[in-house]
């Protein structure tokens, strides 16, 4: 193990890694050319395009929400987190089953009942068209801000430490992305998402087992970690302006999960196209256990690359500049034996990216044709143009989001600004799903105030941070980092520059809402788009003596809705 820190990137690619990871795009695309060519029903009606024929089965459903719920953001920055702050990140899957439960108890059944494609069709039958477009304009912002991110991140770590030019990868990725989604609609992004979780399971088990294997065995690993001040759990500390505590990690994620899995289109999406509710409920629950496999995989990661590099931290040491490296680094050094092994895990990585994309470029499809484009037609379209129009879609947004890659290139400070983009657009959305399934009292002007004035708060919460961040008002404290294990004439020279740092200024910190953890940003918005649906919904006379479906509230609440019930239609007489 030790001949390993003082080691540099001297092994690239070779004939096998590129055969690895050609044969992931071959068989990714083959997959779309299938559905599309030569499978049994077409992909040429809009039920089929989006919907797979509602004949889904529980495995390859599943597969596809584990592979579009981890990105190569999750497999590259998972690690790195572990080995920088420690593990008390890995305490996010506490929540994670709670979250399942509530989906499944409380909001999956309102969607199920409904039958719609898009989940932001809700929103028009609960409010009206200007709350469904809200929800619809702020679900396409994030995602056309997040897919470029997905594959960018990932190229540009491989790119410096495989030899795999960015320019060359990324566009390549993306057009087998958008070649495969537009033929084979959703059962190709489906089966090639199913395809894709398995590499990502056996690029991560390869890895872990031969990086365990390095470093001298689990318990050599657990031990030197705990030494390093790695091993951190049980941080019950309540104070919210702390970036990670048992608190944060676990409420926060509570409620990230919840907007992520319970109102997203995607996941709706997925879940209707099963047959019954009973086994979509199953899938959500095979999900949450396939995603708390991969984020555990992915945390002890951190662990191995600490224990292996924990005497020459190759950041301190210049071996790589940005800690998002640490894993592909890593890999390429402990795979030097094994031919093959570091492009199962770059297929890995990408196909962890190529899943959230293709999940992406059909979901915004369901949401541009169901809520912009059939609600502003006159006259029906036949399914022939409905079809030709979404695979025109795809290849619009895919080509939008290859063109924006190239622009998050050029503008790196987004990057560290994507981690809060999510909750910008996440905790209103979920709130405004809630108002309308919780509290029937609320009406379309408490809803729509709700999600614009909750979206502000966290847009200027974020941005603020960001820029707080920027000038370096705020900083997190870091686990200890050693070089002593370094070439002794370089850890001289590195001493000799950092013994003496310059003193600064001490200077008052930033406002409060700057300095809260992220993770509480979406139960903030969330809380903010009910607490302002409310108030507004009660001064303007809420929902009294309106007639209702039934249906649009959720089974939690049916025993308390006081009114009229005739047909499932409710005269509300309270407010």
């Amino acid at each position: 193990m030790d001949d390993l820190v003082e080691q540099t990137i001297d092994r690239y690619f070779d004939v096998f890694d590129y055969i690895v990871f050609g044969v992931m795009l071959i068989v990714s695309a083959l997959i779309g050319v299938y559905f599309a060519f030569f499978a049994k029903v077409k992909q040429d009606t809009t039920s089929e395009y989006l919907m797979g024929g509602k004949t889904m089965g529980i495995f390859p459903i599943s597969m596809s929400l584990i592979a579009s719920y981890i990105s190569g953001i999750s497999m590259l920055g998972i690690p790195a987190e572990i080995y920088t702050y420690g593990t008390q990140f890995w305490m996010i899957i506490t929540s994670e089953g709670l979250v399942s439960i509530t989906m499944a108890v409380a909001y999956l059944p309102v969607f199920y009942k409904l039958q719609i494609t898009s989940s932001y069709e809700y929103l028009n039958l609960r409010f009206n068209q200007t709350v469904r477009l809200l929800g619809s304009t702020l679900f396409l912002l994030k995602m056309l801000l997040y897919i470029p991110i997905v594959i960018y991140v990932p190229a540009l770590a491989f790119s410096q430490v495989t030899g795999i030019h960015l320019h060359l990868v990324t566009p390549v990725v993306c057009i087998v992305c958008i070649f495969y989604t537009t033929l084979g609609g959703l059962k190709a992004v489906v089966w090639t998402d199913t395809v894709q979780t398995l590499v990502m399971f056996c690029a991560l088990v390869c890895v872990a087992g031969m990086g365990t294997i390095n470093a001298g065995g689990f318990t050599k690993v657990w031990n030197t970690n705990n030494e390093g001040g790695r091993i951190d759990f049980f941080n019950f500390n309540w104070d919210p302006t702390i970036r990670h505590t048992f608190w944060t990690v676990s409420i926060g994620n509570y409620f990230g999960w919840l907007a992520s899995c319970s109102i997203n289109q995607a996941m709706v999406q997925r879940c209707l196209a099963m047959p019954t509710l009973r086994k979509a409920n199953i899938t959500v629950g095979i999900l949450v256990v396939g995603i708390m496999a991969l984020v555990s995989m992915c945390c002890f990661m951190g662990l191995l690359i600490y224990a292996t590099y924990h005497k020459c931290d190759p950041i301190t040491r210049g071996a790589i500049t940005k800690s998002d490296q640490l894993l592909p680094y890593f890999v390429m050094h402990i795979a030097g034996s094994m031919p093959g092994l570091p492009g199962l895990f770059v297929s890995g990585v990408f196909s962890a990216a190529l899943s959230s994309m293709s999940t992406g470029l059909n979901s915004m499809t369901g949401v541009i044709f169901e809520d912009l484009i059939k609600p502003n037609v006159k006259k029906p379209l036949s399914e022939a143009y409905a079809s030709l129009l979404m695979k025109t879609i795809v290849v619009i947004i895919g080509t939008i989001c290859v063109g924006l890659v190239f622009v998050v290139e050029k503008m790196g400070a987004l990057i560290q600004a994507s981690g809060s983009l999510a909750a910008i657009t996440a905790g209103p959305l979920l709130g405004i799903f809630t108002l309308g399934m919780f509290f029937p009292f609320v009406n379309h002007w408490g809803a729509l105030s709700g999600g614009l004035v909750s979206g502000g708060l966290i847009a200027w919460i974020s941005i603020g941070t960001q820029m707080q961040m920027a000038k370096n008002l705020i900083q997190f404290p870091q686990k200890p980092v050693s070089v002593e294990g370094c070439n002794p004439n370089w850890v001289m020279e590195y001493l000799s520059l950092t013994l003496h740092p310059d003193a600064k200024p001490k200077l008052d910190p930033p406002f409060f809402l700057y300095r809260i953890s992220y993770m509480y940003y979406t139960a903030l918005g969330c809380i903010t788009a009910i607490t302002i649906g409310i108030i507004v919904s009660l001064l303007t006379g809420g929902n009294k003596n309106k007639i209702v479906d039934k249906n649009l509230f959720s089974p939690v609440i049916h025993r308390f809705i006081k009114g009229n019930v005739l047909n499932n239609e409710i005269k509300l007489n309270e407010l």
